[in-house]
């Protein structure tokens, strides 16, 4: 299964904020999307990625303040990506040694998507339900 198998089935909304907006508004933006991480994006460049991991590390646990930081203070910028051609072991391979739970997906340099831990394990999941049907009914014959 690829990377762009996943975003069909789930939806390629990508949501991100500037990275002159304040720690307080994107998590604001986190809150109301429901998600645990926003890309950071300036002209359509991805410039990092802002996690609930990070709020609590570099604002909660500084003593900082979420409404007077701005995102590029604590975002991270070394940002790992995918393309919309790789596999579910790539992703997971870069996930388990980066200790990432999100991957941007990247074509031609634009984010035209973004897969989470959970999406690629909900793949695995039902890659191996078909692979269990599929020896169920070979089995059965």
């Amino acid at each position: 299964m690829t990377v762009n198998q996943i975003l069909n089935a789930k939806g390629k909304n990508v949501y991100s904020v500037l990275s002159t907006t304040t720690v307080y508004e994107a998590l604001k933006v986190m809150g109301d999307k429901n998600i645990g991480a926003i890309l950071v994006i300036d002209n359509n460049d991805l410039k990092g990625i802002l996690s609930e991991r990070d709020y609590a590390r570099k604002i909660v646990l500084k003593d900082k303040s979420s409404k007077e930081t701005f995102v590029h203070e604590i975002m991270e910028s070394n940002v790992f990506s995918v393309k919309l051609s790789d596999n579910l072991e790539n992703c997971m391979e870069l996930m388990s040694t980066k200790r990432i739970r999100h991957l941007p997906v990247l074509e031609d340099g634009i984010v035209v998507g973004i897969v989470s831990i959970s999406d690629v394990v909900k793949a695995i999941i039902e890659i191996q339900k078909d692979t269990i049907n599929h020896l169920n009914s070979y089995i059965s014959q």
